[in-house]
């Protein structure tokens, strides 16, 4: 099978969101590693993720990290970002780094501390409203770790009220996106732990807040493209933090754990019209590179995307739902596997080529000198990281 002028044509639309945080230093729970060429500003972060877009054409936005990423003039940002050839993006909040988030932010029983939690993400809009970002993605560390520690209902009653308020400031344009995990920092329960909790959240809210998928966020064993297709067709997948993990933690390069996974789930947004002009998904990777440089991590990442995509969309729809009719158990498994297992890279190869990108990405940023220049340029000054 090869790729044919459809597919093309899909795939030259696709755009997947970079995380400003994913070029900083980060590492593991018990050490953090610094590598030189580190950003120590928001703007050299800004020029690495223009660089991955520069490469591929799959990278056009930057979501940034409030307040890891805050500046005094989010207008001259958005201008130096376009001078790069990117904008930015999503505007993630931030509620688990602050002493008052000990025992929860949105959900805490201290209404002052609920205020100052939502007081944060109205910074946020505010922010969104001159960057021109559309979307303010929640992820919560609330939970508990103890059975009785909380009140589990009193708490989603708190964050349901937390909510209202903050997507009442949203603009016209603007979204609320909630992202879930089933645990971490919390190990009893978490607020937002699963699509249900997250759906039942935004759906009491209205048409502007939907679900974040991050695909690192599930127990092992969760068919998570189940979840996908269940999302879309309730119109509620907003956004998507694509990453893997191998056993609990996630934040990975994405499909490093389980290629034909990425390739199942990408299947489930092609089916459910996730690609099409009109789609409100957006897709975003979610990573902190713990031993790998952290550009070509980038870039890496955004190609095991596309290649999947492109292996998503030679699966022909016709004969797999005929031969699902028929009760062709076989066949049907075997439309999907015969797309999975067909090489791609060759003809996305010269179909970059045909667009004046180069061929492997990954080879050209290594020849590029670029890694070799902010190393030499970026001396002195704080390194950015994780939390920083």
């Amino acid at each position: 099978m090869t790729i044919d002028s459809t597919a093309l044509a899909t795939l030259e639309k696709q755009a997947i969101e970079l995380p400003s945080w994913a070029f900083g230093n980060s590492g593991t729970r018990f050490k953090v590693f610094g590598t030189p060429g580190t950003p120590r500003t928001i703007q050299e972060k800004l020029s690495d993720a223009a660089k991955v877009h520069e490469l591929t054409r799959l990278a056009p936005k930057v979501a940034l990290h409030i307040p890891w990423d805050k500046v005094d003039d989010y207008a001259a940002l958005r201008d130096y970002a376009a001078n790069l050839d990117v904008t930015l993006g999503t505007v993630n909040s931030n509620t688990f780094q602050d002493d008052i988030y000990k025992f929860g932010s949105l959900t805490h029983t201290d209404a002052a501390i609920r205020q100052k939690a939502i007081d944060h993400h109205f910074e946020c809009i505010d922010i969104m409203s001159e960057t021109g970002s559309r979307d303010l993605k929640i992820w919560l560390a609330d939970g508990t770790n103890y059975p009785g520690q909380g009140d589990i209902r009193g708490r989603q009653d708190r964050l349901a009220e937390s909510l209202e308020q903050i997507y009442a400031r949203l603009g016209d344009d603007q979204r609320l996106v909630l992202e879930y995990k089933f645990f971490e920092p919390a190990f009893y329960h978490t607020d937002v732990p699963d699509w249900g909790t997250s759906y039942a959240q935004v759906s009491a809210l209205g048409d502007k807040a939907l679900v974040c998928l991050d695909t690192g966020h599930h127990a092992p064993g969760t068919n998570i493209e189940f979840i996908v297709a269940q999302l879309l067709r309730l119109g509620k997948l907003g956004s998507f933090d694509f990453n893997s993990r191998f056993y609990a933690d996630d934040d990975l390069i994405v499909g490093a754990a389980d290629p034909f996974q990425l390739f199942r789930i990408l299947y489930e947004v092609v089916r459910g019209g996730g690609l099409d002009d009109d789609s409100p998904v957006a897709f975003m990777l979610d990573q902190c590179h713990n031993v790998e440089d952290k550009i070509p991590g980038q870039i890496r990442s955004v190609l095991n995307v596309q290649e999947m995509t492109a292996r998503a969309l030679l699966v022909d729809r016709d004969a797999l739902s005929a031969a699902q009719n028929a009760g062709d158990v076989l066949g049907a498994n075997a439309i999907l596997m015969d797309a999975f297992y067909t090489d791609v890279r060759s003809d996305l190869a010269a179909w970059r080529e045909s667009r004046g990108l180069p061929a492997d990405p990954m080879a050209a940023y290594a020849a590029s000198g670029y890694q070799e220049q902010i190393a030499a340029d970026r001396v002195g000054g704080q390194q950015a990281g994780w939390g920083a």
